[in-house]
């Protein structure tokens, strides 16, 4: 798999990014943190090289000096929200982020609930939180909030929110997903740290985009074509460019926010630390990027498979046109389109000879593979096995599975455990191949190409179950789907 991005040179020179930051506040920094701390697969497959916990890593640089603030809006505890990339409610993500971040023995100081007002869920889930030994904060709504300063920025605004008790010099600011008020959580706690005579100051640590790379650079498209549903636009930083006539790159949120946040800086320190939202980030990815040609393709690649993405929902009647007309405009400004992806012509002609749902993988080494149904496997699961044998250099006539044991699986799913459909998931596959290499030499050594499969690209001409999906997500392998239904029952598993 080509490289293109520098993780170790990332991990030293974000984490000395942060540490000039702290000492340019006198040594206490809010650190608002967009996106994931760990498990950030987008960056990953954007900047190859780019590992998904490298964010987490890099904290741990600073492990001594950091502390956790989560954020969860109360009206998303109320609709009880679901974080889509792992599929839970965002405040059962809030258990499972400070369970992470004790075990790498990052100190959570307590969980504040934004926009708090008494809902019920948020009641009892502040509840629930304390009699687990979580600190809980409350941070209401602010009338007017964010133009009416003179009212936020009183006793009647900031003044009103709990104030969080902290004690490092780097309290990290983060939250289960948009929209949870990290920014609002951040500025309130300046207000309480000035009225203590605190020196603190605030920036932010967003990955994308990335700021020093061209507004139209294909990984900046991609984050583009990965916030479609925020509507988030990239956009040169206006404010940058008067104050230094440097041309840098945001997004519409921040630069649009960016006036009424520098009058809060004012009327909080009496001027502003910043003269535009650039000055604000912290994020030093465009200078680890060590192969530019790899992480364009790499990020060519990515807008395509959020176009699939985006087709599929709408299949499964998710209200998406908009997000599929602008992934349209998104390829087209990355000048790629669906046959671009290698493994989609070479999937969709297999089916045709076969006149069966049928799938194709790019491995990294850029060869093709490709998997077929049939009565005892499912074509996912087929070009699994295929795929296997090509990286264990195993001869294409050879069964990994003997259908002698293939057939008791078939039936005890179809007698005994209830399903229709008789041929094996690729969760049954590896599972049987499991059990195949504890007495045949040549699965085991199928078994011990697994790890190869990571960074391969699936595209598959139906659309795969849940458990496919969640099998080749953990081996690591890229997949899209045409957005057509094996099966035309409505109910699907």
């Amino acid at each position: 798999m080509k490289i293109g991005f520098d993780n170790d040179q990332y991990l030293k020179t974000q984490s000395a990014r942060i540490r000039e930051r702290i000492a340019s506040f006198g040594g206490k920094l809010y650190l608002e943190f967009g996106g994931k701390i760990f498990d950030d697969y987008h960056a990953s497959r954007v900047l190859p090289g780019f590992l998904p916990d490298s964010k987490m890593k890099m904290l741990l640089e600073l492990k001594d000096d950091a502390e956790i603030i989560i954020a969860i809006n109360a009206n998303d505890i109320e609709k009880c929200k679901i974080r889509g990339d792992i599929g839970i409610p965002y405040e059962q993500d809030i258990l499972r982020l400070i369970d992470t971040y004790r075990s790498f023995e990052l100190p959570v100081c307590g969980v504040v609930m934004t926009q708090y007002g008494a809902q019920p869920s948020a009641v009892a889930f502040e509840e629930r939180l304390q009699k687990l030994g979580v600190r809980v904060y409350r941070h209401y709504t602010i009338e007017g909030y964010p133009a009416n300063i003179p009212v936020i920025v009183s006793d009647n605004g900031f003044g009103k929110n709990d104030f969080i008790e902290t004690s490092r010099s780097l309290v990290v600011v983060t939250a289960p997903g948009p929209g949870s008020g990290k920014m609002a959580v951040c500025l309130s706690q300046l207000y309480h740290e000035h009225k203590r005579g605190v020196q603190a100051g605030y920036a932010k640590f967003e990955t994308f985009p990335i700021w020093n790379l061209p507004l139209k650079h294909p990984v900046n498209l991609a984050y583009e074509a990965a916030t479609t549903d925020l509507n988030d636009v990239n956009m040169i930083d206006p404010f940058h460019l008067e104050a230094y006539g440097e041309t840098t790159v945001n997004y519409n949120r921040d630069i649009e926010i960016f006036p009424v946040l520098n009058t809060i800086f004012e009327n909080i320190f009496g001027q502003s630390p910043y003269k535009s939202p650039t000055d604000m980030g912290v994020n030093m990815a465009g200078n680890c990027i060590i192969d530019d040609d790899v992480v364009c393709e790499a990020s060519r690649q990515e807008v395509i498979r959020r176009y699939y993405k985006a087709l599929v929902a709408a299949q499964n009647g998710e209200t998406v046109q908009n997000e599929i007309r602008s992934l349209e405009l998104l390829m087209k400004q990355s000048g790629v389109t669906p046959n671009d992806r290698k493994c989609v012509p070479a999937a969709l002609q297999v089916s045709e000879l076969t006149h069966a749902p049928a799938a194709a993988m790019e491995l990294p080494d850029g060869s093709i593979v490709v998997g077929k149904t049939s009565d005892l496997l499912g074509a996912s699961s087929a070009l699994l096995l295929n795929a296997l044998k090509k990286l264990a250099n195993i001869h294409s006539d050879i069964d990994l599975v003997s259908p002698v044991v293939i057939g008791p699986i078939q039936d005890l799913k179809i007698n005994h455990l209830g399903n229709k459909n008789p041929r094996l998931h690729t969760d049954e596959v590896l599972l049987a191949l499991s059990i195949s290499a504890a007495t045949n030499p040549t699965a085991e050594r199928a078994m011990g190409a697994l790890p190869l499969l990571r960074g391969s690209n699936l595209h598959s001409t139906v659309i795969l179950s849940e458990v496919d999906l969640h099998t080749f997500a953990k081996l690591g392998v890229l997949v899209t789907c045409e957005p057509k239904r094996q099966t035309r029952t409505l109910y699907h598993k």
